[in-house]
C-alpha cells in the first residue's frame, strides 16, 4: 500500500483527433507525462485536467474539435488545445474562451509546460517509467513511425504547410532505432507516415546515418531498405508518385517491405491538377501503374480523390472516372471538395453547386466499388497470412497485407475465436463483398513466424 501522506497521482484525460500524424504527436505527450508520473484517465471526469489534440483540415474538422473542447470542458472544465487548429487560436476561444491554453501543432514543450503550469507533476521513482516504445494509442502489434513533418507542397486546397510548416525530416538514424524498439517491443506492422514520404530527407540533403553498423543516406530507398531488414510488416503511405519511388517496387517483390503504396492522386484530369497545383502531376502516372504491376504483380495500389473541384466540369469528371477503370485501383477514398480556410482555392471560380458534388461523388464510389468487388472476387481460393486484430465468440477480423488499419478492408474469418489480437494466422479466402474478404483457417495461427515473407498462393 502506497503511504498515507502521498499525493494522489495527477490524471490527465487525452482526446486526440484528425490523422496518424496527429495520434503520433499524442504518443509523444502522453510518453512524456508517463514518464514524469502522470496517469491517463480513460474518462474526462475522473480527470484532473484535459488536453485536446485537434484537427484544422476541413471544415468538418473544425467542427468536429470544437464540439469535442465543449465537451471537454462540459465535463471536466480544466482544458488545454493543442494540434492542427491551434494555429488558429481565435477560432477556438472565440467559441470556447475558458480554455486554459491554445498551442499549436508540433508544440510538445509548449504542450507539456502548460500541463506543469496547471497541473504539476508528482516525481515518483517508482511512478516515472515507460516502456523503451514509449505510449502509444494504437493496440500492441502495430505502430505508426512519422518520418517527417511540415511539407514544401503548395496545393492549392491544402494550408497543411502553413499549419505544419515545411518539410522537416528526421536523421534515418533516429527513425531506424525507433523502428528497432517498435519491433523489439512486439510491434508487428509499422506504418511510415509523413505528409509527403517519397519528399524524405531533402530538406537535409539525405545525410548519412549509422544503424546497425551500416551507413544508410537519409532519404525514401534506403529507409524501406533497412526497414525491411526487421522481419515485420512495413506498410508506407502518403507516397507522392516522384518517379524515384520506382525504385522501391523491387522490395515490394521480394517481401522485404509489403507491396502496398499510398498514393494521394487527387484527381486524373491535367487541368483540374493544374488547378490544385498538384506536384508530379505531368507524369504518366498509369504507365508507371502497369510497369509497377508487371514488376510486382500482388502491389495493392489504394488512393484519395477530390470530386467537385472549383472549376471541374462534366468532361473532366469522366475523364477521371475513365482513368479509375484503366487505373483499377484496389482501395479508394474519396472527398467532396470543401473550402478550407486559407487556401487558395477558395478564390478560384466556378465552385461546383453541392448538388452536383454529390452527384459525382455517388457516381465515383458507385465506380470505385465494382472495381473493389471483381479485384476482391479474384482472391477466393488463396491462402493469405493475415495479422489478426480483433477475436470474440462470432469469429475474427484480420488484416491482409493489402488492408491498412481503419481505412481498407478486413478479412472476417469464420471458426477464428481461439485467436487473438497481434497473432498470424493462415487462412484460405472463401467469399469477398465489396470492400471485404471472408475466410477460415488454413493451417492454424503462427505466433512466432515472420509475417511479410510467409504469404501463399493456392
Amino acid at each position: 500500500m502506497p503511504p498515507a501522506n502521498r499525493r494522489r497521482v495527477p490524471r490527465i484525460g487525452f482526446a486526440s483527433l484528425g490523422c496518424p500524424k496527429a495520434l503520433v504527436d499524442s504518443e509523444r505527450i502522453l510518453t512524456t507525462l508517463r514518464a514524469e508520473g502522470y496517469e491517463i484517465s480513460a474518462t474526462y471526469e475522473q480527470a484532473d485536467l484535459v488536453v485536446v489534440n485537434t484537427c484544422g483540415f476541413i471544415d468538418a474538422a473544425v467542427d468536429e474539435s470544437l464540439e469535442t473542447i465543449g465537451e471537454a470542458l462540459q465535463r471536466n472544465g480544466r482544458v488545454i488545445v493543442t494540434g492542427c487548429l491551434g494555429a488558429r487560436p481565435e477560432r477556438i476561444l472565440e467559441r470556447h474562451p475558458r480554455v486554459l491554453k491554445v498551442t499549436g501543432p508540433q508544440t510538445h514543450a509548449e504542450v507539456i509546460g502548460a500541463i506543469h503550469e496547471h497541473l504539476p507533476p508528482q516525481h515518483d521513482p517508482f511512478l516515472d517509467l515507460v516502456p523503451p516504445q514509449g505510449v502509444r494509442l494504437t493496440p500492441r502489434h502495430y505502430a505508426y513511425l512519422k518520418i517527417s513533418e511540415g511539407c514544401n507542397n503548395s496545393c492549392s486546397f491544402c494550408i497543411i504547410p502553413a499549419l505544419r510548416g515545411r518539410l522537416s525530416s528526421r536523421r534515418i538514424d533516429e527513425v531506424l532505432g525507433e523502428a528497432e524498439r517498435l519491433a523489439a517491443a512486439g510491434v508487428k506492422e509499422i506504418l511510415v507516415i509523413s505528409q509527403d514520404t517519397s519528399a524524405y530527407g531533402a530538406d537535409i540533403r539525405y545525410a548519412f546515418g549509422s544503424w546497425r553498423d551500416n551507413q544508410y543516406r537519409t532519404r525514401f530507398i534506403d529507409l524501406a531498405r533497412a526497414l525491411g531488414t526487421l522481419g515485420i510488416w512495413i506498410r508506407f503511405h502518403y507516397v507522392y508518385p516522384y518517379p524515384h519511388v520506382d525504385e522501391v517496387i523491387a522490395l515490394m517483390a521480394e517481401r522485404r517491405v509489403l507491396p502496398y503504396l499510398d498514393i494521394p492522386f487527387q484527381h486524373a484530369s491535367p487541368a483540374v491538377l493544374k488547378r490544385m497545383r498538384r506536384p508530379a502531376h505531368a507524369q504518366d502516372v498509369l504507365a508507371r501503374i502497369r510497369a509497377w504491376r508487371q514488376q510486382c504483380p500482388d502491389l495493392t495500389l489504394r488512393s484519395t480523390f477530390i470530386v467537385g473541384f472549383p472549376g471541374e466540369t462534366e468532361a473532366e469528371f469522366e475523364a477521371l472516372l475513365e482513368w479509375l477503370d484503366e487505373a483499377q485501383l484496389d482501395r479508394v477514398g474519396c472527398f467532396k471538395y470543401s473550402p478550407v480556410e486559407g487556401a487558395a482555392a477558395n478564390d478560384m471560380a466556378d465552385h461546383v453547386p453541392p448538388e452536383v458534388q454529390e452527384e459525382r461523388y455517388t457516381r465515383f464510389m458507385e465506380r470505385a466499388a465494382r472495381i473493389s468487388a471483381r479485384r476482391l472476387q479474384r482472391r477466393i481460393g488463396q491462402r493469405l497470412r493475415v495479422l489478426v486484430d480483433s477475436a470474440d465468440e462470432h469469429g475474427a477480423v484480420a488484416r491482409s497485407e493489402a488492408d491498412a488499419p481503419e481505412i481498407d478492408g478486413v478479412v472476417r474469418i469464420q471458426g477464428g475465436t481461439g485467436l487473438r489480437a497481434g497473432e498470424w494466422a493462415d487462412v484460405e479466402i472463401t467469399a469477398s463483398d465489396v470492400y471485404d474478404l471472408h475466410a477460415r483457417l488454413a493451417g492454424g495461427t503462427a505466433r512466432e513466424a515472420s509475417g511479410h515473407r510467409a504469404t501463399k498462393r493456392a
